[in-house]
């Protein structure tokens, strides 16, 4: 059982080992942090919208923006887009579960806005069809996938596509390059 924990422990940080050799990852994080940083300056929002672990991830960096991440400073509009169930449930319901998130963009996005997209696989329809309305408003698509981006790639501003295929191991990268993001926001919009 040691000999399994260590190796987790060794495939996750060769994925995040491949993410800092990247030099063209690491200056698509710098202009995601950028183009979010303009965005709260223009006075717009950044929404998120994922599945599964993804929307736990998607909710957890709304809250990094919208709380606090470091330290106290005024909030910044940030919304994971399925913390309402009854909206998520009536649309999946009376329509279908590939437009809960898509209906919320039409209804909530205005251009300048961002959309942030998490998906493993780079392919969740609900995603898709939430970037594909974001781009039709005019905002800011990023998306946030496993290896390749999927289709999700065609339909994004900013792509980070982590070089794997193992759902855990994206997932964990996936937190770590929004943390990132979260802190440069955060830093640079409330310096010390």
């Amino acid at each position: 059982m040691q000999e399994r924990i260590k190796q987790v422990m060794e495939e996750s940080v060769a994925v995040k080992q491949q993410l800092l050799n990247n030099p063209e990852i690491i200056n698509e994080i710098e202009k995601i942090s950028l183009a979010i940083i303009e965005a709260y300056r223009s006075n717009k929002k950044v929404l998120f919208c994922g599945n599964g672990g993804s929307a736990a991830d998607a909710q957890h960096l709304a809250a990094e923006l919208s709380g606090r991440f470091y330290y106290d400073r005024p909030p910044l509009a940030s919304e994971a887009l399925h913390v309402n169930t009854s909206y998520l449930t009536a649309v999946a319901n009376d329509y279908s579960y590939d437009v809960i998130y898509s209906r919320l963009v039409e209804a909530t996005g205005c251009g300048g806005d961002v959309l942030i997209g998490l998906s493993t696989s780079g392919s969740s329809k609900n995603v898709i069809n939430a970037l594909q309305a974001a781009k039709a408003k005019g905002m800011i698509t990023i998306s946030l996938t496993g290896e390749g981006g999927g289709r999700m790639a065609e339909l994004s501003d900013y792509l980070l596509a982590v070089p794997s295929k193992d759902t855990p191991r994206i997932q964990e990268s996936h937190i770590m390059l929004g943390h990132i993001i979260c802190e440069l926001v955060e830093s640079t919009l409330f310096p010390r």
